[in-house]
């Protein structure tokens, strides 16, 4: 597909994409359309995050990183953008006439993070012209995951270019007022984790290496997918039915603090504990309310979870046996011996998942899938330095 010109001024860059259904496509360069030149790309990244991981606080890492998403989402009205999930952070990207909101957004998710979990998140906007000018691009494509649910695949570099330059402390934004709260309706990690069906849960992480052209690492990406693609479900962590359901919920206490606003943490928590009783109790039961049909949301999870994606390489949390894992190991090994990659992997007996729900009598849930032991965060930390 051909660039957008660097002039282009439209909000609807991103409605207009197209939507394509098949992931391993999305290895191909060609289907990546550039960013237009006046947009925003937002980044975000916990500090201390493998601190964190080493404490046992992973799932208050994810839901920092899926609060970002979920504050643009409810910033921004429900419209389609561009954004990744990356574990202990998130990516997004934005038209120009949102920045305001995109910062103000942004900044607040920082200050709740900071004072509900005492976790430091670092933020940054910077604009896709500077971007370019630094010698970086941003490409995007639409991964049709389900029927009602899309994600944004990313290429080109820049995302990664703008976080280390985030981490490096550019492209700051200015302290939210004390008292602002971000908008995480939707936000939620009821599920219990997933335990592993056929041996672990590998966490993978794959960047090319600085020299690697487009077309060398979609070869490489390729090889990758086809062997993945011999697991149980492509390696999906999730049954074909859905995560367990389980009760009381482990996560009761992060959904609180999402959802409590100015009021109280406890009453929120109490809330969230009701609402993930009676869904316990219409699934087990099977009885359908006002429209609601618990195995059916349960159902649509699965295939709604976001589990692979493309973010300037490729990321995975797959369920994978012994066999299939050792092979991996030996293609990602060859390839960066060769100079093709740098690559991490993490293996963990669980996974575990973060959702945004907008509605619970719709299928545009949305549910970001993570190793529960570390992750992708321990994945990366696992990749070596260049050189």
């Amino acid at each position: 597909m051909g660039e957008v010109p660097l002039t282009t001024e439209s909000s609807d860059f991103y409605t207009n994409l197209p939507l394509y259904p098949d992931f391993a496509q999305l290895a191909r360069d060609d289907y990546y359309t550039a960013l237009p030149d006046d947009w925003w790309v937002g980044t975000s990244d916990i500090l201390g995050s493998t601190k964190l991981v080493a404490e046992g606080r992973y799932k208050t890492v994810n839901m920092v990183g899926a609060a970002v998403i979920s504050a643009q989402i409810n910033a921004h009205g429900g419209t389609a953008f561009p954004f990744v999930f990356g574990g202990d952070g998130a990516s997004f990207a934005v038209p120009p006439v949102w920045h305001d909101a995109a910062a103000d957004a942004l900044a607040a998710v920082r200050l709740w993070a900071h004072e509900a979990f005492g976790v430091s998140l670092r933020v940054g906007l910077v604009q896709m012209r500077d971007l370019r000018a630094a010698g970086h691009d941003v490409k995007v494509a639409r991964f049709h995951a389900a029927n009602a649910v899309d994600y944004a695949m990313f290429a080109g570099g820049g995302l990664s270019w703008a976080e280390t330059q985030m981490k490096a402390g550019a492209h700051d934004l200015p302290k939210a007022p004390p008292g602002s709260e971000p908008d995480l309706t939707g936000l939620s990690c009821r599920w219990g984790h997933m335990q592993s069906r056929h041996g672990t849960v590998l966490s993978v992480v794959i960047v090319p290496q600085e020299r690697t052209t487009p077309a060398e690492f979609s070869d490489l990406a390729e090889h990758v997918l086809e062997l993945v693609s011999k697991l149980d479900r492509g390696g999906h962590p999730t049954s074909a039915d859905g995560p367990a359901v389980k009760w009381p919920p482990t996560g009761s206490l992060l959904e609180a603090h999402a959802r409590r606003g100015k009021g109280s943490l406890r009453r929120a928590r109490i809330a969230a504990l009701f609402e993930s009783s009676m869904y316990w109790f219409l699934y087990k039961t099977g009885i359908k309310l006002a429209g609601f049909d618990a195995h059916h949301f349960r159902a649509v999870v699965g295939g709604n979870a976001d589990f692979r994606k493309f973010d300037d390489g490729l990321k995975m949390t797959l369920d994978c046996d012994a066999q299939t894992e050792a092979s991996l190991r030996a293609l990602l090994q060859e390839a960066e011996e060769n100079g093709t990659i740098r690559y991490g992997l993490h293996a963990q007996s669980e996974a575990m998942m973060t959702c945004i729900v907008p509605s619970s009598l719709s299928d545009d849930h949305m549910h970001f899938v993570d190793g529960a032991a570390g992750g992708y965060t321990s994945a990366a930390q696992a990749i070596k330095a260049p050189g």
